[in-house]
Formats: structure tokens, C-alpha cells, sequence
């Protein structure tokens, strides 16, 4: 993120300008997708301008979160299928629930 100052001489103030820079992706779907994609963009967000990148960024970031949550899930039944060692002591039921006074 840039950050960029403009001094304005006649209040001696300054602006500051925040600037974000966006990556352009260029790809190829099939033209049946492509038309699918636009209809549904024009009737959940509309025809403005900017609507078809932001629905395009709305998608990736579902896709990215299901990756990772898939990524996880992976793991984590790695890890359960693994086992996990409690130590050498079993107990049972009795020992477990027996009252001291």
C-alpha cells in the first residue's frame, strides 16, 4: 500500500491518499458459464460498474475458504485416525465417580 501526501497551500493542510493496488487475472471459461455468471451477477448485485469484480471476488474467497476448511478437515481426521495416547493408567466407571469424604 502506497501511501501518498498532497499539500494544498492555501490552508496548509494535508490529504492523505490511501492507493490499493489490484491484480488483473485474464481467464478463459466456457461461454455457457460465462452467461450463467453474468445473469446472476446482474440480478443479486446489478449492472454498476465494478459488479462483475466483485462477484468474481466474492467467488474466489468462498473458493479459497473451502479450501482451507477442506485442508483442515484433512488434518484433523489424520490426527483422529492417528490415536492419542491417554498414558499407561486406565480407569474405570467406579474410580472415576468414587466419593471421598
Amino acid at each position: 500500500m502506497a501511501l501518498l501526501y498532497t499539500y494544498i497551500s492555501v490552508t496548509f493542510k494535508y490529504i492523505l491518499l490511501i492507493r490499493t493496488s489490484m491484480g488483473t487475472i485474464t481467464i478463459s471459461v466456457d461461454d455457457e458459464i460465462e452467461m450463467q455468471f453474468r445473469e446472476v451477477v446482474k440480478e443479486e448485485i446489478g449492472e454498476t460498474k465494478g459488479s462483475i469484480g466483485s462477484a468474481v471476488t466474492e467467488a474466489l474467497n468462498l473458493w479459497i475458504t473451502q479450501k482451507q476448511q477442506t485442508e483442515i478437515s484433512q488434518r484433523q481426521l489424520a490426527l483422529i485416525s492417528k490415536g492419542f495416547r491417554l498414558g499407561k493408567y486406565k480407569f474405570d466407571r467406579e474410580e472415576l465417580h468414587e466419593r471421598r469424604n
